[in-house]
C-alpha cells in the first residue's frame, strides 16, 4: 500500500488541509464535554443563568466550527482521493498499454480490467477513509484517555480493561481478513472473465445450444464469489456488536461506579457526564478503528494486486540508444530468424532467412501452425527474436525506437478490430491527418465504400464496439482500409482476405497494387488464388522456410507447394 501513496503527491496541498481540518475537528469534538460539565457543575449548581447562556454560546460556537472543518475536509478529502485514482488507473493503464503479448498472456485481460477499475476503487476508498480516520482516530483516543483521566483517575480501570479487549477483537479480524479479500478478488476475476467470454461468444453459445451450461458456469463463479464474501460479512459483521456491548457495560459500570462517588460528594455530576462522554469518545475512536479494518484488508489485497501489475517490466523496451535507418524506403529482411514462444519447448521459428524489398508484395503461405502470423509478428516487435535479426532498411529492429518503428507500419490483423465509433473515425484511426478525399479513397482500395455509401448515414454511420454490428467481410475491408490510410511504408496483411468471395478478394488486390506502389508489402494467406500473384512467394513448413519464389518457380521446386496448390485448384488451373 506504501507504495501507492506516491500517487497522492500532486494534491500534497488538499492532503495538508484535510489533516489540518480533521485536526481542528477533533479538538472542538474533545473540548464539547469540558464546556458541558462546567454549565452543570458551575451554571447550574449557582442557578447563574447568564454563566450558562455564555458557555452554551461557545459550546454553541465550537459545534458549528466542528461541523465547518468537517465539511471542509470531506471536501479536500474528496478532492485528494479523485486525483489519486485518476492518477493511480493512468498510470496503471499506461503501464498496462507498453505491455507485449507475453505480459498480457501472462496476467489475463479480464484480471487486467477488474485491477483498473475495481481494485483501483477499494484503494480509493481506503485511502480516502485513511485520510480522515488515520489523524481523528489516534486524537480522539489519546486525547480521550487524558481527559478522562484528568477527570477522575479512579476510573480509569474501565478504559484499561475495554480497551485491550476491542483492540484484541481488530486484530484477529484484520489478520483473518486480509486472506478471505484476496480470495475475494481473485473470484471477481474469475467472474469478470466468466462474463466476458459469454459476451463475447453468444452466438457460439446459442449456436450449440450451449446456453444453460453457461448458465451453471457463472452461476458457479458467482456463488463462489458469494460464499467467500458471506464468509468474509459474517466475520465483520460479529464485529459492530462487540464494540457496542464493549461500549455500552463500559457506560453502565461508569454510572454505577460514578454514582457512587456522587452519592460521596467525591466527584461531581458534570464530571461523571463528561468522563462517560469521554470514555465514548475512546470506543468512537476505536469503532472508527475497527471501520478500518474493515476497509484496510480488502484495500491491501486490491493494492497488492496493482503493485503486481506495476511491478512487470515488459520483455520488449527501446534500446538506450536507438537508431533510425538512413533511407525510408521500407526494404525487410529476415536473416536466420529463431523464435521460440515462452515456455513452449519447440522453436515456431527456426532459421527462417528472406528479404522483402520495397516496391514488391511478398506473400507468405503454408499449413496451418507453420509460422505465418508468428513472423509478421515480429516486424512491429509484438515479440523479439531470440537469434537472428529482423531489419528495416538495415537496422535492426530491437535497436529502432518502438514509436518510429510502429509508424512506418500499417498492419491488418487476422482478426478484425473496429473499435465504436464512426466509420470515417474507424479508417482515420491509421491516419489522424487523413482528408475525407483520403478517407474515401482507402475505401475505395479496400472494396469498401458500395457497402458504406449503403448505409443510412454513408461514412458518418455509428460502428458498435467490436464492429458486430456488421459483417465479416466488411470488418475485413474496413481494417483493410484503415492500414491503407496511414500511407506506410511496410504493409503488413495477416490473412485480412479469408472473409472475401474470390471476386471482391481480386479486386482488392488489384487495388492495393495500385495504391500502395514503392512500399514493402507482406501478405499472409490461405487461398493460393490470393498469393499466385505476388512477386515473391515464402512457403513455410514446421517454421522453417520450404520454398522461396514465384509462383511457377515454387510449383517446379517445391513441393510443399505443389500440395497445397493441388488441394486448392483444379489440375487445368494449375496448368
Amino acid at each position: 500500500m506504501l507504495k501507492l501513496w506516491r500517487f497522492l503527491r500532486p494534491d500534497r496541498p488538499a492532503v495538508v488541509l484535510v489533516l489540518t481540518f480533521t485536526f481542528l475537528q477533533t479538538m472542538s469534538t474533545l473540548y464539547l464535554p469540558n464546556l458541558m460539565s462546567r454549565i452543570v457543575d458551575s451554571g447550574v449548581l449557582r442557578g447563574d443563568v447568564a454563566y450558562i447562556l455564555r458557555v452554551g454560546a461557545l459550546m454553541l460556537l465550537v459545534t458549528l466550527l466542528g461541523g465547518a472543518v468537517a465539511v471542509l475536509a470531506n471536501w479536500y478529502g474528496a478532492k485528494a482521493t479523485a486525483g489519486f485514482g485518476q492518477r493511480l488507473r493512468t498510470s496503471l493503464f499506461a503501464h498496462v498499454e507498453g505491455f507485449s503479448l507475453h505480459e498480457f498472456d501472462q496476467v489475463g485481460t479480464s484480471s487486467l480490467i477488474v485491477r483498473t477499475t475495481n481494485d483501483v476503487m477499494q484503494v480509493q476508498q481506503l485511502v480516502n477513509m485513511m485520510l480522515r480516520m488515520m489523524v481523528m482516530a489516534p486524537l480522539t483516543a489519546i486525547g480521550g484517555i487524558i481527559l478522562a483521566l484528568y477527570t477522575d483517575a479512579r476510573l480509569s480501570p474501565v478504559v484499561i480493561v475495554a480497551i485491550p479487549i476491542l483492540g484484541a477483537a481488530i486484530y484477529l479480524v484484520m489478520g483473518r481478513g486480509l486472506g478471505l479479500f484476496r480470495t475475494i478478488q481473485t473470484k471477481v476475476d474469475v467472474l469478470n472473465r466468466v462474463l466476458r467470454e459469454n459476451l463475447t461468444g453468444v452466438r457460439v453459445i446459442r449456436a450449440f445450444h450451449r446456453t444453460d451450461h453457461e448458465v451453471e458456469r457463472f452461476a458457479g463463479a458467482n456463488g463462489e464469489l458469494t460464499d467467500t464474501s458471506v464468509r468474509v460479512f459474517e466475520l465483520m459483521a460479529a464485529m459492530m456488536p462487540l464494540v457496542m456491548l464493549v461500549m455500552n457495560l463500559s457506560t453502565v459500570v461508569i454510572v454505577w461506579w460514578g454514582g457512587k462517588e456522587v452519592n460521596v460528594g467525591t466527584l461531581q455530576i458534570g464530571q461523571l457526564m463528561a468522563f462517560i462522554q469521554y470514555v465514548l469518545q475512546i470506543m468512537f475512536s476505536v469503532m472508527m478503528v475497527s471501520m478500518m479494518s474493515f476497509m484496510i484488508p480488502r484495500g491491501q489485497a486490491s493494492a497488492l494486486r496493482i503493485n503486481e501489475v506495476l511491478a512487470i517490466r515488459p520483455d520488449i523496451t527501446d534500446a538506450a540508444d536507438t537508431r533510425r535507418p538512413d533511407s525510408r524506403r521500407g526494404d525487410l529482411e529476415f536473416r536466420h530468424v529463431t523464435f521460440r514462444y515462452p515456455g513452449a519447448e519447440e522453436a515456431a521459428l527456426s532459421d527462417v532467412s528472406f528479404t522483402a524489398r520495397a516496391g514488391e508484395i511478398t506473400a507468405i503461405i503454408g499449413g496451418t501452425g507453420a509460422g505465418k502470423s508468428t513472423l509478421l509478428h515480429l516486424v512491429p516487435r509484438f515479440y523479439d527474436v531470440a537469434s537472428g535479426q529482423v531489419c528495416v532498411d538495415g537496422v535492426d529492429v530491437r535497436e529502432m525506437a518502438q514509436a518510429e518503428l510502429r509508424r512506418r507500419i500499417g498492419y491488418v490483423p487476422q482478426r478484425a478490430v473496429l473499435f465504436s465509433g464512426s466509420v470515417s473515425a474507424n479508417i482515420r484511426y491509421g491516419g489522424d491527418a487523413a482528408s475525407d478525399a483520403a478517407v474515401r479513397r482507402a475505401a475505395d482500395v479496400a472494396q469498401a465504400t458500395e457497402f458504406v455509401d449503403a448505409l443510412p448515414e454513408g461514412f458518418d454511420a455509428e460502428i458498435s464496439q467490436g464492429g458486430t454490428n456488421l459483417s465479416g467481410g466488411q470488418k475485413q475491408r474496413l481494417s483493410i482500409a484503415r492500414a491503407v490510410a496511414r500511407h506506410a511504408d511496410i504493409y503488413l496483411f495477416d490473412d485480412c482476405f479469408s472473409a472475401l468471395d474470390y471476386r471482391t478478394d481480386a479486386q482488392l488486390r488489384a487495388a492495393l497494387r495500385t495504391e500502395v506502389t514503392g512500399a514493402t508489402v507482406l501478405i499472409v494467406a490461405q487461398r493460393v488464388s490470393t498469393v499466385m500473384d505476388a512477386d515473391q512467394i515464402v512457403v513455410l513448413d514446421d517454421g522453417q522456410v520450404a520454398g522461396l519464389g514465384t509462383h511457377r518457380q515454387l510449383l517446379r521446386s517445391c513441393a510443399v507447394y505443389r500440395e497445397i496448390v493441388s488441394s486448392q485448384l483444379a489440375p487445368e488451373e494449375i496448368a
